[in-house]
């Protein structure tokens, strides 16, 4: 049993500090699925990126194209993307 639980406290670090690597990723894919979260805030967020009008259209685009989705479909793309950060491949970065 204590065996088991230092594991456990070996092993939370490494859970806490699992993701992409780069918080910015993390934050634009979380404001991006997230339904709740408005067009013009996204691009507001965005704004250092997309400067020109196209851009900010873009933007727009990519937004609504999933507002248009399902809870459900956006909570899977969520997930999808919590896979990948750990994925072997993203574990250098």
């Amino acid at each position: 049993m204590k065996l088991l639980s230092v594991l456990v406290l070996v092993a939370l670090p490494l859970y806490c500090f699992a993701g992409s690597g780069c918080l910015l990723l993390e934050q634009v894919v979380s404001k991006t699925i997230d339904p709740q979260v408005s067009i013009s805030e996204c691009q507001n967020f965005l704004e250092d990126f997309a400067q020109t009008p196209e851009k900010q259209q873009a933007l727009a685009d990519l937004k609504q194209r999933f507002l248009n989705q399902s809870d459900e479909t956006l909570k899977i793309f969520g997930d999808m993307m919590q896979i990948m950060y750990s994925s072997k491949y993203c574990a250098a970065y």
